[in-house]
């Protein structure tokens, strides 16, 4: 086999943290009255969450912010968008929002399956995540998909964050792999592709969304199915 060892992304590839987003979000709607605060639209306050994260993980991934501003910053920029001055209700439910986001299921079409099938062709299964260690290893528990990875480096226990070079190295060297023989799988043109092509990978953009991809930017594989992958390996 050209490859033995592929890495994974967690969120936006193997796990839908959209959907799963959307669904804490509408608990913690309902948990803190916001309908009655006055946001008569949860679409609304739920795009506004989305558009906060959004900028707020490029931050943080940039090294320009920490953790705990992205957690509970999301939230209040949220709140405001809503017209809502309530700094310890933001904090709330940034608290609320990681107790019971990692208990949530969804993961994208074949997820198991593709898992199953890697497995059986005795690939090695590892992840690369910018996720919090604890929220990461809580969803994979919940989704009954941690049985099939070797290590979970995560930002927090490699001290850096894709796309940083530093990062996929320690991957490599806990997971006992050489760059030649791995494989990076995500979503993310610049934390998974890009920084895994720093490392010296190959890598598999998985574009669920059928996004055009930046000029100059090439990943050995394209798919939009995780399905697809059986085409690869």
């Amino acid at each position: 086999m050209q490859y033995k060892h592929l890495f994974f992304d967690l969120d936006h590839t193997l796990w839908d943290f959209e959907m799963n987003a959307k669904e804490t979000l509408l608990d913690l709607f309902s948990i803190n009255g916001l309908a009655e605060r006055g946001i008569e639209s949860f679409d609304f306050f739920f795009e506004r969450y989305s558009y906060h994260n959004e900028r707020l993980w490029d931050r943080y991934t940039k090294g320009f912010i920490k953790q705990e501003e992205l957690r509970w910053k999301r939230m209040w920029l949220s709140l405001l968008d809503c017209k809502i001055t309530d700094e310890p209700l933001a904090r709330k439910m940034a608290v609320q929002f990681l107790e019971k986001l990692p208990f949530r299921t969804n993961v994208f079409p074949y997820t198991v399956e593709i898992l199953q099938y890697l497995q059986n062709k005795n690939y090695q299964l590892h992840l690369i995540t910018n996720g919090f260690d604890d929220v990461q290893h809580g969803k994979l528990k919940s989704c009954n998909i941690h049985i099939y990875f070797g290590h979970v480096i995560t930002s927090e226990c490699a001290n850096s964050l894709k796309p940083n070079k530093e990062i996929f190295d320690f991957a490599l060297v806990t997971a006992g792999a050489t760059a030649e023989e791995s494989l990076m799988i995500g979503d993310n043109i610049e934390a998974d592709i890009i920084g895994g092509m720093k490392a010296g990978m190959d890598t598999v953009y998985v574009n669920h969304l059928k996004a055009e991809l930046p000029q100059g930017i090439t990943p050995t594989y394209i798919i939009h199915h995780l399905k697809e992958l059986e085409n690869i390996l």
